[in-house]
């Protein structure tokens, strides 16, 4: 069994003026929201052997929020393979990855992310995956069980979507400006 977790971006701020998406910072709603997923991994004793995350500025700050609530550091490797990748693209490099590595924590940006939970929990019906149709918010982290043993034979289909947890899930104030 593998399992793969599935992490977007917290919130990023549209108000600072940067020349490139890559170097857009977090919001203050972001960066509590970022803590508040640390402080979850935190409490369900949520560890990984290995994390990997796109080199992105606001994916850098998501985890420094998350080690702030964790009070641990994430010791990520950084892939500029993962910012704004396609679904195919992450499978292509969660295919790559060491077999020895039982849970797998990924860092990204959407739709790459949200594509590949759903790609990946193709055929599954159940409440969970109905949240994870509707939308991927940032800061929320997925998970899946691939019934494999190497990672290699990770893809579409086949997986179990057992996670999907939103920030104002954890707290209601970091939830959608309308609400």
């Amino acid at each position: 069994m593998k399992s793969l977790s599935l992490l977007r971006h917290a919130k990023s701020s549209w108000d600072d003026p940067v020349e490139r998406d890559f170097d857009r910072p977090l919001n203050g709603r972001g960066r509590r929201a970022a803590q508040r997923m640390g402080q979850y991994l935190r409490d369900e004793g949520l560890t990984f052997d290995a994390a990997l995350a796109s080199p992105a500025l606001r994916i850098r700050q998501t985890i420094e929020g998350l080690d702030a609530g964790t009070g641990q550091r994430l010791a990520a490797q950084f892939d500029k393979r993962i910012y704004m990748a396609s679904a195919a693209n992450l499978f292509a490099l969660v295919q790559e990855t060491e077999d020895a590595i039982g849970h797998l924590l990924l860092i990204g940006h959407n739709p790459g992310l949200e594509d590949m939970v759903l790609l990946a929990s193709e055929g599954q019906s159940d409440p969970l995956r109905a949240e994870a149709e509707l939308k991927y918010p940032t800061a929320t982290l997925a998970t899946l069980v691939f019934a494999a043993d190497h990672w290699a034979d990770v893809g579409e289909g086949g997986a179990v979507l057992t996670r999907f947890v939103r920030p104002r899930d954890l707290d209601p104030a970091l939830g959608p400006d309308d609400r």
